[in-house]
Formats: structure tokens, C-alpha cells, sequence
């Protein structure tokens, strides 16, 4: 089974936030291993000089925006996401890809759960207008 390369430049192209998610979403299932035993590695990575620079200027670059989509600020835990699954093999090889702004995108925690177990009940919910004679609260 080969795995879909997902990219900057191919979601940039979808306006929408939802088509957005759609594009990114993986799928993935509660509790599946990731990294499993190896986690050390993924844990040092994110604390490297290098990954902090990177995604400081993901941050910026994405208007520190969730999905790089204005009116969708982050205001607490922004997320730097790797589109393509990273590897504890792509770490130890130094893989170009991981440190690359092509595959990687700004998104809030929710919107990070929801890509990777494919839930679209995290995203958050557009707000909804009052309108006159409206008694319900939420």
C-alpha cells in the first residue's frame, strides 16, 4: 500500500477549511502505535534548535492561523503538523522532508486529533448569528 504525499502547495490550492481537513485527515485510528518504544526520539527532535526555528516560522507563515485559514486563529497550543506521518526512521536518517515547510502546516490540538483519527466532531464549529426573537441561548 503506498502512502498519499500530501503537501503545502496541494491544500493551499482548497479555500474552504473543511476541504482543507478533508485532505489532510488520516484516518487513523485511538491507540494505534506511532511511535511506540521509540518515542525518545520524536520527544529529543521536538526539542531541537533546528525543529524550534522551523516552526516558529510555520507560525508566521500560516498567519498563526488553524490550516493556514484566516478567521480561524490559534489563541492557545498551536501545533506544528508533519502532513505526511514522521518515522523514527525519518529522524535517525535525517530526512530532509521532516525539517521541510512543504510538509508541514499549523493547525490547533483539536484540529490535530481530528486529522489523525478522522473525527470531524473536534473541529471547532463556526459560530452561529443571533437573530431577532432568538430565545435560545446555545
Amino acid at each position: 500500500m503506498t502512502m498519499r504525499i500530501r503537501s503545502y502547495s496541494g491544500m493551499r490550492a482548497l479555500r474552504s477549511f473543511d476541504d482543507r481537513f478533508r485532505y489532510l485527515s488520516l484516518q487513523g485510528t485511538v491507540g494505534e502505535a506511532t511511535f511506540g518504544f521509540d518515542r525518545w526520539i520524536n520527544q529529543q527532535f521536538y526539542r531541537s534548535r533546528e525543529w524550534k526555528l522551523i516552526r516558529n516560522e510555520i507560525i508566521t507563515r500560516d498567519n498563526g492561523c488553524d490550516l493556514g485559514v484566516l478567521g480561524y486563529e490559534i489563541h492557545d497550543r498551536p501545533i506544528v503538523h508533519h502532513m505526511n506521518p514522521m518515522t523514527a526512521k525519518a529522524i535517525e536518517h535525517g530526512d530532509d522532508d521532516i525539517m521541510d515547510p512543504e510538509f508541514l502546516v499549523l493547525v490547533t490540538h483539536r484540529t490535530h486529533n481530528a486529522i489523525h483519527y478522522g473525527d470531524e466532531r473536534l473541529l471547532r464549529q463556526p459560530l452561529v448569528e443571533r437573530q431577532r426573537g432568538d430565545t435560545k441561548l446555545w
